[in-house]
């Protein structure tokens, strides 16, 4: 029954009809208490009577009011008015979607400005497990300042993650008549899996919104057929005739990432709406909705006489995603080639969380490698094409770490089980070149000679294979040799020379021919040469470029800043960036800086500790009220431990040594902290100190050995901590035990096939949760204490970082993608 002029449903007052559609019916009014238009959607007394469609309703307000995104409709409120539950919303005034496109196909630029909005509001309720399953253009409005709105998140899945499980729901969903069948969504846009009546994830609004984003561009439907059947059928089996047949205005690079998105497996899709956002800003260079992730970039820069930041002409820029890793679309422009123009392509991999890294452009710069967990959570060697939306893996190169480039872009160096490999980057069999002490790069020469990093300084080897020759000897003030670049004459490199302390580190230059080496100037960080004539690094976070004559290998001038913020791939200066022989730099931008903050269960932002800061590693005190952190100082290098009032806001340091102290970890009582530090052996030596958590007072050693060792966590009984202990090779990494009333240390669970690590102490001190990758992947277990043969797996899929509630009830861990996750402990075990 429709309600009248003047209706008052609580604060509300009934103005006029808007409309209805199959939730309900839709009215203007008028909020009292804030004076301000609202619309109002209410349950028909039909749809009150049915539980179901009630339970649909609530649904609705329930999933649309945890959002709040500019590209969403707004949810005010709910309420009930005579037995009927109705919703209010904000008024938009505007254009409904399948108004718009009853007029034919958008311009291209158009399409492209709307469809990033929707992905961006579709990435805003994935990112809260909600999925709208019904995207179509007649829930799509666009308001009259030419901005895009969800509307009707009815259909929508609460996708509540549950470890191990697949999710399902219980949501109804509108049925759709056929002749003789019945399916689920609206006919036209639902994806394969939803034809299929299987499993449906977020992966199903970007088939959708691929079929609403073609028929902004052909200006018709991506699937129909004469009845509903044959339409469904074309979903299932064929695909949409080519854009490029609709409209010859519509670039290739464009129609790319649409097929994309409508591709019939959604494993070959995009795997997330931010990433479909990000690929088609990239297709316009647009800036005014662009996504906040952490990017890759490629430029090109110029030739100059001298080299100014006015100077540096960014000729070709492109973004690789490194946070989701998905496929991403690249620019199209008719600009002059001379022109800047910014292009972002996508690092495509099949696995979830697989952290890409060590992004090398080859030397014709058509290409890049990288290194990336492949779907059996092994790191492999993978190779993106900048003409193509997809990368590859190589076959048969597990735990690759390093790649480096052959000068004629043929073939791929790195570093995999303590041998360096080569490998055609089309394919083919891996061969073995020597065996290696350290994988911390390589460079190779047109005369087939390579250089790479050995525990005992630089070596060179022949690029077919043979007996490496130390070239570089590492002095008394040194600790490492490491990230080798070529200078043009193939005889001469720069590398990065390593020293206790950060102030000492330098960049040197040495030879394949000699021994002798010569000081360039002091840097925290791998080197590279790049044509005609600059020394790219980075100093502070930042990538700096300084011009250098190769033949006189000397520095010409001073350094410039070319990127604010570039990120590092696991230590040891593996800054991510690159440069081929065209001028092309390739690099991984990321902001070093963290904020800590405060969030409930349910994922809502509480409050905000401190100020950003780049912290390593964080562990609350058993009251909760304070945080010991692993923070780097401001060139990025050295670590200390800092003290975090979580209450007041107080920040103080705990330790100043020179050297890396972190990994701090509380007594149970809450009066001292443990912590790793590699002051006294320098290197890859880190020794166990406890100080007293109030700072007073100096550091006491507790346990000194020759290889790495992290604590992780401290007994209740306060008379044992355990830590994570590598470099005893062969062995693994491994969990150890240390014995505070001896300071004697023994191994808990090691092996040498597996990494085992991040043992933490039940707090009744009964059990042990770690995490290992015996199965290929890491994965949390937990076992009793003292050790029994029984173990319990925890996790599926992945998991790390395990932590158990206070009350041992519950354990809380990540998965590989940075979900985090909780199992109930229930009973004894």
């Amino acid at each position: 029954m429709s309600l009248s002029p003047g209706t008052k449903l609580g604060r509300y007052e009934i103005k006029s009809k808007i409309g209805e559609g199959g939730m309900g019916e839709v009215y203007r009014a008028r909020d009292e208490k804030l004076n301000r238009d609202v619309a109002i959607k209410v349950l028909p007394p039909s749809f009150s009577e049915n539980t179901e469609r009630l339970h649909r309703f609530e649904q609705e307000a329930q999933a649309a009011g945890t959002l709040n995104h500019p590209n969403i409709l707004a949810v005010y409120d709910v309420g009930t008015h005579d037995a009927s539950p109705y919703v209010v919303a904000e008024l938009l005034e505007g254009e409904g979607f399948r108004d718009l496109l009853s007029h034919g196909a958008l311009p291209p630029r158009r399409a492209i400005d709307y469809a990033t909005q929707i992905a961006h509001g579709l990435a805003a309720a994935h990112e809260k497990n909600i999925i709208h399953r019904d995207l179509k253009p007649d829930n799509l409005y666009l308001t009259k300042d030419d901005r895009v709105k969800i509307l009707d998140f009815g259909l929508a899945k609460l996708n509540q993650p549950s470890p191990g499980v697949v999710g399902q729901t219980d949501i109804a969903t509108r049925k759709v008549h056929t002749d003789p069948g019945t399916v689920m969504g609206t006919v036209g846009y639902m994806s394969p899996e939803q034809v299929r009546a299987g499993n449906v994830d977020h992966r199903a609004d970007i088939f959708s919104l691929g079929a609403v984003f073609y028929e902004m561009l052909a200006g018709r439907r991506a699937f129909r057929g004469d009845s509903a059947i044959e339409t469904l059928n074309a979903i299932l089996k064929e695909d949409p005739p080519d854009l490029t047949t609709t409209n010859v205005n519509i670039p290739p690079a464009l129609e790319r990432v649409v097929w994309h998105c409508l591709e019939k497996n959604p494993e070959r899709r995009f795997q997330s709406a931010k990433d479909v956002a990000f690929a088609i800003e990239s297709l316009s260079g647009a800036t005014s909705h662009t996504s906040q992730e952490t990017v890759t970039q490629l430029s090109r820069l110029k030739p100059t006489q001298g080299w100014s930041r006015e100077r540096l002409i960014w000729m070709s820029v492109c973004a690789l995603l490194l946070a989701s890793v998905a496929v991403l679309g690249f620019l199209y422009s008719t600009r002059s080639a001379t022109e800047s123009r910014l292009v972002r392509l996508g690092l495509s991999t099949p696995a979830k969380g697989s952290d890409p890294g060590y992004l090398t452009i080859s030397p014709d710069g058509q290409r890049v490698v990288f290194t990336a967990a492949n779907s059996e959570g092994k790191r492999v060697l993978w190779i993106r094409e900048l003409d193509s939306l997809v990368a590859q893996p190589i076959a048969s190169t597990e735990e690759a770490t390093a790649p480096f480039w052959s000068p004629d872009s043929r073939f791929v160096g790195y570093f995999a089980t303590q041998k360096l490999l080569r490998v055609e980057a089309s394919g083919g069999r891996p061969q073995v070149l020597c065996d290696v002490t350290d994988d911390r790069g390589g460079s190779w020469n047109r005369d087939g000679v390579i250089v790479f990093a050995g525990a005992e300084g630089m070596y060179r080897v022949s690029a077919q294979g043979g007996t490496p020759q130390l070239i570089t000897k590492i002095s008394p003030q040194e600790e490492a040799h490491r990230w080798p670049s070529f200078l043009p004459d193939g005889k001469h490199f720069v590398f990065l020379a390593d020293a206790p302390t950060t102030e000492n580190h330098k960049i040197r230059v040495g030879s394949i021919d000699s021994q002798e080496t010569q000081i360039l100037f002091p840097a925290v960080s791998r080197v590279v040469y790049a044509k005609p004539g600059y020394l790219l690094y980075v100093n502070q976070s930042a990538l700096v470029s300084v011009p250098f004559d190769a033949d006189s290998r000397k520095t010409t001038g001073d350094p410039v800043t070319v990127v604010e913020h570039v990120a590092e791939f696991g230590s040891n200066h593996a800054f991510d960036f690159s440069a081929s022989d065209e001028g092309t730099l390739a690099y991984h931008a990321g902001n070093p800086n963290d904020q800590l903050e405060w969030f409930d269960r349910t994922g809502k932002k509480l409050a905000t500790v401190g100020e950003p800061s780049p912290v390593e590693v964080l562990a609350l005190s058993p009251d909760g009220h304070s945080a010991a952190v692993g923070r780097l100082d401001a060139d990025g290098r050295s670590s200390d431990v800092w003290l975090y009032d979580l209450s007041g806001g107080k920040v103080s340091r705990m330790t100043f040594d020179p050297r890396g102290d972190g990994s701090p970890v509380w007594s149970p009582d809450g009066t001292q902290i443990v912590f790793g530090s590699n002051r006294i052996g320098g290197g890859s030596e880190v020794d166990l100190f406890k100080k007293s958590a109030n700072g007073v007072g100096e550091e006491t050693l507790l346990f000194k050995s020759a290889d790495a060792k992290y604590p992780s966590s401290w007994s209740p009984d306060g008379q044992s901590i355990l830590f994570e202990n590598s470099g005893a090779l062969p062995e693994k990494t491994g969990i150890w035990i240390l014995s505070l009333s001896n300071n004697n240390a023994t191994p808990l669970l090691q092996s040498k096939s597996f990494d085992q690590g991040e043992g933490q102490f039940s707090t009744d001190g009964h059990f042990i949760a770690y995490t290992s990758d015996e199965s290929g992947r890491p994965e949390v277990y937990v076992r009793r204490y003292p050790l029994t043969s029984e173990r319990w797996q925890i996790s599926s899929g992945g998991g790390i970082q395990p932590l158990w509630r206070g009350d041992d009830k519950e354990l809380f861990f990540l998965t590989e993608d940075k979900k985090l996750m909780s199992v109930e402990i229930k009973g004894s075990a």
